[in-house]
């Protein structure tokens, strides 16, 4: 090596120091540690440890994963929702010799991010059950990477106002969120539509395993095949939202909201590759995208480093080898979720709450074998229909309206089943 060639070495490890230097480690609490999100965070953690450390780890009844990144990470606290599940946790560790405090039951969740002098909250609880606990970051004002698309949609407007009143930093971890924030003129402002040159957001999708299914097949689809989704990694949950698109017509409602955008402002892109993440295009024409191979610990990254960058583990686009990359409109007779989500939205109020909740039961009935796929968007849609449309004022009202859509859904997938 030339001596021009160390003294850049060494140079750029003078310029990574000092940046280490300028950077505590911050205290980070991770909500619902144990899913996909949960786990490709502590990935990013893991590479930057030098940055970060792990104060608190919350799961549902996964002993074992979170047993496992205890163990690897050492959080001062880990916090499960069953009571037993608490117990058996607790068990392990006192026979491995950990000294972790244990919390168990839906208060210690939703008390989570105010533990451990915590600074960074992931906020990754799949459905309804992640708004709460969210919140109290948001209310404590904390660095709040979310990746629980359904807190916003359920609670819109409130959410957001509570986000400024109590002074949060909210950083979008869904990947088309985190790609249109990172496409806009000034990363974590409003898009402002033809106010600073900003003429739409282009929101793309892969349009799931099912995208060439001939329409017909798919009644008989079953939740292994809804849930093999051919570019991402994702809980089961997700994964069928990802099938009937319902995921990108909640990010479409999560977009409105946290860009403070209208319906008429974004586009849906199909985009089978996920190789771009979404767009934003210009008056003058330009299109900016973000680009990336399809992997959330990129967004992850993105945001716990925001405005820095640190690495993320993940390999680089090789565009010598990207073939090609596809659009199309979505079809909304393939796709009846993603036009209900788009009917929600424009009557507004709690009917988005009504939607996410109808969408979880549905969902998780199909996942369970009693309902066909293709009974998910009728048993939306007959939510929709009877229920009652109301403003929401407070988070108990949205808490509220959660448990009665809840119930309707039940209700009606006993109906469709032949039940009374």
């Amino acid at each position: 090596m030339s001596n021009s060639s160390k003294n850049k070495v060494k140079q750029n490890k003078l310029v990574q120091n000092q940046f280490l230097q300028k950077k505590r480690r911050q205290n980070i609490c991770i909500l619902g540690a144990s899913g996909s999100i949960g786990t490709s965070a502590l990935e990013v953690i893991n590479k930057n440890s030098e940055l970060y450390k792990v104060s608190v780890l919350t799961a549902n009844t996964n002993v074992d994963k979170l047993f496992e990144q205890c163990v690897n990470f050492l959080p001062d606290y880990a916090v499960m929702s069953c009571e037993d599940s608490a117990k058996k946790l607790q068990s392990k560790f006192s026979k491995e010799g950990v000294s972790i405090k244990v919390l168990a039951g839906r208060q210690a969740i939703i008390d989570a991010p105010s533990l451990a002098n915590t600074e960074i909250v992931i906020a990754s609880i799949v459905g309804a059950k992640g708004l709460e606990p969210t919140l109290t970051a948001v209310k404590l004002g904390l660095k709040v990477l979310l990746a629980n698309k359904e807190a916003l949609v359920m609670s819109g407007k409130l959410f957001m106002q509570a986000v400024k009143e109590y002074g949060a930093t909210l950083l979008p971890v869904d990947s088309e969120h985190n790609a249109i924030f990172q496409s806009l003129p000034t990363p974590g402002a409003k898009a402002e539509i033809n106010l600073n040159g900003v003429a739409k957001i282009l929101l793309t999708g892969s349009g799931g395993p099912f995208l060439n299914t001939p329409i017909e097949q798919l009644k008989e689809k079953t939740p292994d095949q809804a849930c093999a989704h051919p570019n991402w990694d994702m809980g089961r949950k997700i994964s069928v939202d990802s099938a009937t698109m319902m995921n990108k017509g909640l990010e479409l409602i999560e977009a409105c909201y946290m860009f403070d955008v209208t319906i008429d402002d974004i586009e849906i892109v199909i985009h089978p590759q996920s190789i771009i993440h979404s767009m934003v295009s210009y008056c003058d024409g330009s299109v900016i995208s973000q680009m990336g191979n399809p992997d959330m610990k990129t967004p992850i990254a993105h945001c716990l480093a925001w405005p820095d960058r640190i690495p993320a583990n993940v390999k680089p686009l090789d565009f010598l080898n990207i073939k090609n990359l596809e659009f199309s409109p979505p079809d909304f007779q393939r796709y009846p979720c993603l036009s209900l989500a788009k009917q929600a939205l424009k009557i507004g109020q709690s009917a988005p709450c009504i939607l996410n909740a109808a969408n979880e039961v549905a969902v998780e009935s199909f996942l369970n074998h009693k309902i066909a796929f293709t009974d998910i968007a009728i048993v939306i849609e007959k939510v929709l229909e009877q229920s009652c449309v109301s403003d929401l004022e407070t988070i108990e009202a949205v808490i509220e309206i959660d448990k009665k859509a809840r119930e309707l859904t039940d209700v009606i997938i006993k109906r469709l089943l032949g039940g009374n």
